[in-house]
């Protein structure tokens, strides 16, 4: 696994960001942690080895992750919040949210919420969608799940980094996201209004899916009486999720 190294927040950032309790981060490639025996699985090489030439398919792969230079994250941390489990709904600093009664069961008891977004960048994503549909669909299948999983290792970095962060006694749920456990993903566009224009470059398509494609957005709870559950997929009913992909 690739070992941690300390986090960069973007220094300089303009006062009126800091008042909206927004933070941004440049990640390097060598800060995060790959889930690879996760991605082997997926790729169909749980138990064994992978084989030629899709071996050299994933070092390469890799090796074109690790000279990333666009990926990043940001987030918003919301003191001014009102949740209404019997309904599904939440209110953050006057912005109404439809996630349903799942996620808020799990959010129920939150002090504050933090939304985010992450993403491995319009590099990768490019990259993987021309291999899956140039001369070469297998390797840009590999590069496609790496960028997955990459995206994936933003968002756990920056989970730990948040939780590094938090006031004694203050834990995180989970990180839920729009079009999971019943959440729609037209509310993506509500998440999105909390932020500035494109934040860390990411916008969105007239059907409130992310551009560039490996990028991920949601909220967590925050909060001295909220759970955080390793994967809780009974939760979700998602057959994309690489969690449920990966279970034993």
């Amino acid at each position: 696994m690739v070992p941690h190294l300390s986090i960069s927040v973007k220094s300089g950032m303009p006062s009126w960001l800091r008042k909206m309790n927004i933070r941004e981060y440049n990640f390097d490639f060598k800060e995060l942690t790959l889930d690879l025996q996760g991605l082997r699985a997926i790729l169909g090489f749980k138990e064994s080895p992978v084989p030629a030439p899709f071996d050299d398919y994933l070092c390469e792969a890799l090796d074109f992750a690790s000279q990333l230079t666009d990926i990043k994250a940001c987030s918003r941390t919301i003191d001014n919040i009102k949740l209404e489990p019997s309904n599904g709904s939440m209110v953050a600093d006057g912005t109404t949210f439809l996630v349903g009664k799942t996620v808020l069961k799990e959010l129920r008891h939150s002090e504050k919420l933090l939304f985010f977004v992450c993403t491995a960048g319009k590099t990768i994503s490019d990259k993987s969608s021309a291999m899956l549909m140039g001369d070469d669909p297998a390797k840009g299948y590999i590069y496609d799940q790496v960028g997955i999983f990459l995206t994936e290792a933003v968002g756990d970095r920056m989970h730990q980094f948040i939780r590094e962060e938090l006031a004694p006694g203050q834990t995180t749920t989970n990180r839920y996201s729009p079009g999971y456990c019943h959440w729609a993903v037209s509310d993506q566009n509500h998440l999105f209004s909390l932020f500035p224009p494109a934040p860390c470059g990411v916008t969105l398509t007239p059907s409130s899916l992310m551009n560039p494609v490996k990028s991920i957005s949601g909220v967590i709870g925050i909060g001295k009486s909220v759970t955080y559950r390793e994967y809780p997929c009974a939760l979700c009913l998602s057959l994309n999720c690489i969690y449920r992909r990966v279970k034993p």
